[in-house]
């Protein structure tokens, strides 16, 4: 009896799996469809490799790659680049947008420049910047620091701005001194802001390396995808393209669990307004 009813309490809980997660199946489903639809394209039109790798080349390519230790070299130089450059970026930006959102004088005298600084290209500044910094790591931290600060500042200072008034009145008529409003009302509002800002952030700070590492490097991954494309090893190509991906990916779920675990008040009164839609 127990080995005829395992397999159906196996499928039980598949079934409650997926019904609990359908967004999963869905998601894996469509994967699987895309990789079929590509790979058939390419063999059944004959494609060239070099114009469209089918995803077995890709995989074989990746597969090469993390075989050899050099890869990992040129990887975690790229990953400090990026985790160095978004910390940087996330800490001035913080310092900035708080200011500006305690001071309002600050707003109008600092924040133009902040707009004007984040209309320049950073394309069009990082062989400046290079110059400035050479060709090390210096340089690619400062580049991706200069694209993470500007969400995180904007971030903050709507999470600043979007505060109760009613509740700053509260607090000040209570004499409530500057830094028990900004704690205990302004911090508050502006976590979940902050925290949107820094998802965009951390994927740009991606970005910010590649560019460094595109414009002039000696390593990193923006190094390889470079020598790839030299050599038209488009399958190599679309290998460290998703190494960077999958880095995104990672970052942005870090990001989302410290979010869930910092406020996680935030999700709980989703999840209340969603039972009661």
């Amino acid at each position: 009896m127990t080995e005829v009813s395992l397999p159906d309490e196996r499928g039980a809980r598949v079934f409650r799996a997926v019904k609990l997660r359908p967004e999963v199946s869905l998601s894996l489903l469509l994967f699987v469809a895309i990789i079929v639809v590509w790979e058939g394209s390419v063999r059944l039109f004959d494609i060239a490799t070099i114009i469209v790798p089918p995803p077995s080349a890709i995989v074989k390519a990746l597969w090469l790659n993390l075989n050899t230790p050099r890869f990992y070299y040129h990887f975690g130089v790229t990953l400090w680049e990026i985790l160095a450059g978004f910390a940087i970026g996330t800490v001035v930006g913080l310092v900035i947008g708080v200011s500006i959102g305690q001071w309002k004088i600050l707003e109008k005298t600092i924040y133009p420049y902040v707009v004007a600084l984040q209309t320049v290209p950073k394309v069009a500044i990082a062989p400046m910047i290079i110059i400035w910094f050479g060709y090390g790591l210096t340089s690619k931290i400062v580049i991706a620091a200069l694209i993470v600060f500007f969400p995180v500042v904007v971030s903050c200072i709507a999470g600043m701005n979007a505060a109760s008034r009613q509740q700053t009145d509260m607090l000040r008529a209570f004499t409530a001194t500057r830094w028990q409003i900004f704690r205990m009302v302004k911090l508050q509002t502006a976590l979940p802001y902050i925290f949107a800002g820094l998802d965009i952030a951390v994927v740009l700070a991606v970005i910010g390396a590649i560019v460094g590492e595109f414009i002039g490097s000696q390593a990193g991954l923006g190094n390889i995808l470079l020598q790839k494309n030299f050599t038209m090893d488009t399958a190599g190509s679309f290998a460290v393209l998703i190494v960077l991906s999958a880095i995104g990916i990672v970052l942005h779920k870090i990001v989302e669990t410290i979010r869930k675990r910092v406020i996680f008040w935030q999700d709980r009164e989703d999840s209340h307004l969603s039972e009661a839609t």
